[in-house]
């Protein structure tokens, strides 16, 4: 199976990356399964409805979230009604929508997609490493999906690392989101989970993460608040993972970086 995971939708810019690459990656790639993290989608904090529906448009056959999942309080609304998109598992008991979904992908195969937040650096949230265990338990590679995609959402390398590692030959893929600076260590775990600790961000790289540089820069200088963020709206790069699976085990067989856009190197897979 060939998966394409893109990185934190940071704003316009973001959105009109993704809009305007994921149709021809789908095509060129031949993509069986597209997953997005949108959780700043819509300025930067939060996804709307009228953007889930766009990247759904646009070939994502899922979209997960973050911290940031109810910044647009119509979140808390139409996410039930919104059966791909995908908010963290181990939010508390009672909260709107679902933490996994079973995706039917374009080659009829059914993959498993979970969404889950840490807890280091972050809002004290459940266990992730029980709710981890819970999910993958419930719907096993290879016996009742196809593949299994982690979106982990945190601050803490070392976390996202050991998330890594405890799923490692439960998953076809873990992929860190949240910090949007892509790291450089993709590569497929002893248990052949495909891992990188960070996709990165599709947005303006001419920013602090994704924001424009001026109000987060004068906070630094300064010490506190003078405004509100905004997303930056320069150009914007797709950055995420792309990951080939095998179709008899579910687990990686192969990854890349995906970086296609100004400033960052580029970078694409070589073996599509």
């Amino acid at each position: 199976m060939r998966i394409l995971f893109v990185g934190d939708v940071v704003g316009r810019s973001g959105r009109v990356a993704l809009n305007e690459t994921l149709p021809g990656l789908i095509r060129d790639w031949k993509l069986d399964l597209v997953v997005v993290n949108g959780e700043n989608a819509a300025g930067g904090f939060g996804i709307t409805e009228a953007i889930y529906h766009e990247f759904l448009e646009a070939g994502a056959d899922a979209i997960t979230l973050g911290n940031h999942s109810w910044d647009q309080r119509e979140a808390l609304v139409f996410i039930d009604r919104a059966p791909r998109l995908i908010r963290p598992a181990n939010f508390p008991p009672g909260t709107p929508g679902r933490g996994a979904a079973l995706i039917d992908t374009r080659s009829g195969k059914r993959a498993l997609v979970i969404n889950a937040i840490g807890r280091v650096f972050m809002q004290p949230f459940d266990d992730p490493f029980a709710i981890l265990d819970r999910e993958l338990s419930a719907c096993p590679l290879r016996e009742a999906a196809d593949a299994v995609l982690v979106d982990f959402h945190g601050e803490a390398t070392s976390e996202k690392q050991s998330i890594g590692y405890f799923c490692d030959g439960r998953a076809s893929i873990v992929v860190g989101t949240h910090t949007h600076v892509p790291t450089s260590d993709h590569r497929i775990l002893p248990g052949g989970t495909a891992y990188m600790t960070d996709a990165g961000m599709t947005g303006d790289y001419e920013s602090v993460i994704g924001m424009q540089k001026e109000e987060p820069l004068g906070r630094f200088l300064r010490g506190y608040p003078a405004g509100r963020f905004e997303a930056a709206d320069g150009v914007g790069t797709l950055s995420g993972l792309a990951v080939e699976t095998d179709d008899v085990t579910g687990l990686a067989t192969r990854v890349a970086a995906v970086r296609i856009g100004p400033l960052l190197e580029r970078a694409v897979p070589d073996f599509w």
